[in-house]
């Protein structure tokens, strides 16, 4: 498999897919991470000499063009985050866009239109990726976000070009951080599982288990593992069909000599609101009309103390209701926890829409080892699934 970082792109002309499902208000782009995160793998290609097409998705445009879904407002974006010429061409296959990829001139960018406007993007169709294909010497995926996918633009384009094919700077840095957690993490390793529902993330702790050496549960799942240990949980969010799943896992975690930690106290409230009265309890006498919405102090000293021991981290989902305020703190103190472990050497990766919207909206980002812009390709990973993208590249 060739690397980015040895390949001379010198005379050449590499499509690249990118990420740029960014938020588009008033046609302008309001975040822009996804875009500056892609940048070093444009500049490597244009400072060695080669020319640059981009490809996206941007939204669920329903079976054609949709002007709010253009991806002109980030072509235009992307103009001010760098110093090379870049061209917009109203079509990603076809005469039109194979005439502005001929046209392309070295050190130069060409940005296609939303590859979605297309259903056979979705539904990987082969002269479709061929299209998208023509006139290019290179493909490069830079698209970690999407890798799980079986996309034209993001798996089937790559078997077109069999010998010059790789990732980008983002999906090997991706891809790398992923690989120390699961297959070569220093111990003390530990995982911390958050969110609403076990449901979502059933596979995602079974394999862990034969990874890590301690795994945290927390966030409304841990109430289905507690109510399964005969614990009075009140009101909280259960899965009653998923009690025989939590019984599994912690049998599962028990013979593989997994420490499993679960919260022992809990802050309650009787209803979802930041105006709600709350009180802490332990987790066996949450009062039969309140529900526990965040972990409480006690919780967090014992996440807090295991966290600091650890060598290598991976954090999935909140540990509460961290969008209301009163509900914030158990997250923001695992945040906080795990940045003070990785100050202290260990490595750490966050991944998963809330754990790294927390983590931004905290101001953490720069104190974690690697923050994972892919969260449902990320969790497809752990759970040990061949991506397609991946897969594609490496093949």
């Amino acid at each position: 498999m060739k690397s980015i970082e040895s390949y001379n792109f010198k005379g050449k002309k590499a499509i690249i897919r990118v990420d740029f499902n960014v938020p588009v208000k008033d046609g302008k782009v309001s975040d822009d991470t996804r875009i500056r995160a892609a940048i070093p793998t444009i500049e490597k290609i244009l400072n060695d000499g080669g020319a640059v097409v981009l490809m996206s998705h941007l939204g669920r445009p329903k079976g054609g063009p949709e002007e709010k879904y253009s991806l002109r407002p980030v072509a235009d974006h992307l103009k001010g985050l760098i110093k090379n010429k870049v061209h917009f061409i109203e079509d990603c296959i076809g005469p039109k866009a194979f005439e502005a990829k001929t046209k392309l001139s070295y050190g130069e960018i060409l940005v296609l239109e939303n590859l979605r406007f297309y259903k056979e993007e979705e539904a990987g169709d082969e002269m479709f990726a061929r299209d998208l294909a023509s006139g290019m010497d290179v493909y490069v995926n830079d698209a970690f976000g999407t890798a799980h996918r079986a996309h034209a633009s993001t798996t089937i384009i790559a078997q077109f070009f069999p010998n010059d094919k790789m990732f980008g700077y983002l999906m090997e840095k991706e891809i790398t951080a992923m690989d120390k957690v699961l297959h070569g993490a220093e111990s003390p390793s530990l995982a911390i599982i958050g969110g609403a529902k076990v449901s979502s993330k059933i596979e995602v702790m079974e394999n862990l288990l034969s990874k890590v050496d301690t795994m945290i549960i927390g966030g409304g799942m841990a109430f289905t593992f507690l109510k399964a240990m005969g614990k009075n949980i009140g009101k909280s969010l259960v899965e009653d069909d998923h009690l025989d799943t939590a019984k599994k896992i912690m049998q599962l975690a028990k013979d593989r000599g997994v420490e499993l930690l679960l919260p022992i106290d809990s802050v309650n409230a009787t209803e979802f609101s930041n105006d709600a009265q709350t009180n802490i309890t332990s987790v066996d006498s949450i009062p039969s009309d309140m529900m526990g919405l965040d972990i409480g102090p006690k919780t967090i000293d014992l996440f807090d103390k295991m966290i600091r021991s650890s060598k290598t981290i991976l954090w999935n989902g909140p540990m509460g209701v961290f969008e209301m305020e009163k509900f914030a703190k158990g997250t923001l103190q695992i945040a906080q926890s795990i940045a003070k472990a990785t100050e202290e050497g260990a490595f750490s990766l966050v991944g998963g829409g809330d754990s790294v919207a927390a983590v931004n909206q905290f101001n953490l980002e720069d104190k974690i080892s690697y923050v994972s812009t892919g969260g449902g390709a990320m969790l497809e990973y752990i759970e040990g699934k061949v991506l397609p993208g991946v897969a594609a590249i490496r093949s």
